[in-house]
């Protein structure tokens, strides 16, 4: 199979200093696919100044090693400047023309293009890489050559003059030693990268495939047969002028969104019958993917000397990505139109309002007495208007109930028996796990005439974290007290996935600054029901914006960056953080004999009784545990005696529990 080219021109360095710049130029922008159109000036210019200070520091290397311009990065969406191989050493130099110093930012982007390649790059990840900043303008700077505290082969950004690269390739060459790389081997290699789903959605819009995007291995497999088994699906149900509905189950991280996404964006035009809308109840996550996509398309207009209105944007993306309560309201406005989609993917579906839920919003906000539809019923109304076909598919995540009155999944299929007896349904055939809690309703379909069940439809390989897969499983393991279970496969995933436990926050604090390199974004997530956590000014009550939280830089107050602002399961559910602090309240403990469950009222914890409270109380942790992508620390107070809010007894089980599991201690 052809290797795809991911860059716009390469030669052994040997070539490179043999060829004259103009010719350089002109293969670059042959590369770059605008051969016999005008070149951009600002971008001839920078890259006839990379070509004449390589020119002069790779001269010692003539008969050593190969380069690379304009590498591509899908998942960053993004191209490195210039990649070259000298002997063991990958270098990424990102130039900065006309730069008089090395801003932060600029340091952060060189570091996460050498990450990148470490992380994803299958011929890179046991290769010594050094990222390179040269600002065309600064003048000669001390500089060291020194490496992570990660011991993977990624050395600290190094930040030069130009007149210095020289120097910088001997110095780094004579401190790492082993074979030199095959430069054809390299340029081989796979890339599986692994996007969150911000990244997901950025590099879909911008027209990326979902291959490109996701790895390699059962992760990709499963992400791309079950995209495929959603579209066949929809081509299906379009041409027999049919209308069904399909279950996509997968763990925490597995990619349902992601496939939800796809579709949506692949189906971006209004006017195909093949338009299809991406809905969830999960606010945050809509309100942060859509203004991560108009501020990446914003910037890219710029960046090519476009300007485009961020208005205007938003208008296209609020198309493809809505808010389902806002489709719902849209629907109920014309209860004889159907919607301008044929196609709608319920992300979180598990979490669509039960009757008694849908019914007392109908009567307090919409003033409507009489509703006597669940949401699920409702929205597969809306979708069954249509007098040709629809499509229906529903993205359930195992155990993610975290809120009163959600449905779950037997809601959608007792709706489906009550009111919609024609449409087929396609169902993952691992439904029938105990987190989904639908096995009693499914035996109600065996009699049903079309129904499938379809393994394709079930995502098994959690994605979110590619160091270890197998987070998501540990910490189900955990929960429900599966002590030798969770003890073998914590050896495992502690291996790749840095677990830790402390009972100082400061500890964990600087834990996070010390692991996270480049733009890795880290923050604290607690329950929201962690009330006693004051003490240590995390205040879960705090209106926090999840849009600043997320998408905001280090040098904002707002941002999850600067740890003061904790984000609660409502905030990070579907979401990801490169390196978690999970911070555990008295709100869920650990007893001899199992979980207990509880909430602060007035000036007492007081016991949560209710078997669907506990569910979600447990699930909020369940949502918490499994947001970290590279690693995650566990703070559990030491308690404070003189406090009967916060005896030592609250919390010292759960902290004995998960040390005595394995945990390592801060």
């Amino acid at each position: 199979m052809q290797t795809l080219k991911r860059y716009y021109y390469a030669d052994p360095i040997a070539a490179f200093l043999n060829k004259t710049s103009e010719h350089l130029l002109g293969q670059l922008q042959v590369g770059s696919g605008l051969a016999g159109a005008s070149l951009d000036t600002t971008q001839s210019d920078a890259w006839g100044e990379q070509i004449r200070i390589l020119k002069t520091a790779l001269v010692p290397y003539a008969q050593n090693g190969h380069i690379f311009f304009e590498y591509s990065i899908p998942r960053l969406g993004r191209r490195i400047d210039v990649v070259v191989i000298l002997g063991p050493v990958i270098f990424v130099l990102e130039f900065k023309a006309g730069e008089h110093r090395f801003s932060a930012a600029a340091i952060d982007q060189v570091c996460d293009y050498a990450l990148d390649l470490k992380n994803f790059h299958e011929e890179t990840h046991l290769l010594a890489v050094a990222p390179v900043l040269i600002a065309t303008g600064a003048p000669i700077t001390d500089f060291t050559i020194r490496a992570t505290t990660h011991k993977d082969g990624l050395l600290v950004p190094i930040s030069v003059a130009p007149v210095q690269l020289v120097r910088v390739f001997g110095e780094v060459l004579a401190a790492i030693g082993g074979p030199s790389v095959s430069a054809a081997a390299w340029e081989a290699g796979r890339y599986s990268p692994t996007p969150t789903i911000i990244e997901a959605a950025q590099a879909l819009y911008r027209g990326h495939q979902v291959s490109e995007i996701s790895r390699h291995g059962a992760a990709a497999d499963d992400l791309n047969q079950t995209s495929k088994t959603v579209s066949n699906i929809i081509y299906d149900s379009r041409n027999a002028k049919v209308k069904s509905i399909c279950f996509v189950t997968g763990v925490p991280g597995a990619g349902k969104t992601l496939v939800g996404l796809n579709i949506a964006t692949t189906h971006i035009d209004k006017a195909s019958d093949l338009h299809s809308v991406l809905l969830s109840g999960n606010g945050p996550l809509v309100a942060i993917l859509r203004e991560a996509l108009v501020r990446d398309r914003v910037a890219r207009e710029k960046e090519v000397g476009r300007k485009v209105k961020k208005g205007t944007v938003m208008s296209e993306v609020k198309m493809f990505i809505q808010n389902v309560h806002h489709f719902r309201d849209d629907c109920l406005s014309d209860t004889s139109r159907p919607p301008v989609e044929h196609v709608a993917l319920f992300d979180e579906a598990q979490r669509a309002w039960n009757l008694q839920q849908t019914s007392k919003f109908m009567l307090q906000k919409k003033k409507r007495p009489d509703f006597n539809q669940s949401e699920p019923e409702f929205l597969i109304s809306c979708l069954d208007r249509h007098p040709d076909w629809a499509v229906i598919v529903c993205l359930v995540g195992g155990g993610q109930e975290i809120n009163t009155g959600e449905a779950g999944l037997s809601e959608w299929i007792e709706s489906l028996q009550r009111s919609f007896p024609d449409w087929h349904i396609y169902l993952s055939s691992r439904l029938t796990d105990s987190e989904y809690g639908a096995g009693a309703v499914l035996k109600s379909l065996e009699h049903r005439p079309n129904v499938f069940k379809k393994d394709e439809l079930h995502l098994g390989v959690s994605m979110r974290s590619f160091r270890a897969e197998n987070v998501s499983l540990l910490v189900k393991q955990v929960l429900d007290l599966e002590i030798q279970s969770a003890k073998e496969i914590l050896r495992e995933v502690s291996e790749k996935f840095p677990l830790k436990l402390t009972r100082d926050l400061g500890k964990a604090k600087q834990w996070l600054r010390q692991q996270a390199r480049g733009s890795q974004r880290y923050g604290i997530v607690a329950s929201s029901q962690a009330q006693r956590l004051k003490p240590f000014a995390i205040d879960v009550r705090y209106k926090l914006d999840p849009i600043h939280w997320f998408l905001h830089g280090k040098e904002d107050v707002r941002s999850c960056y600067y740890l003061e602002d904790v984000a609660t399961e409502f905030h990070v559910q579907g979401l990801e953080l490169d390196w978690a602090c999970v911070t555990w309240d008295a709100d869920f403990r650990y007893a001899e004999g199992g979980w207990q469950h509880h909430e602060f009222r007035g000036d007492r914890w007081n016991n949560v009784k209710k078997a669907e409270r506990q569910r979600y109380l447990k699930n909020a942790y369940r949502v918490l545990l499994t947001r970290a992508r590279e690693g995650m620390v566990i703070f559990v107070p030491e308690g404070d005696a003189a406090d009967p809010t916060r005896k030592p007894q609250y919390y010292d089980p759960t902290f004995r529990y998960l040390r005595d599991l394995g945990l390592s201690e801060l």
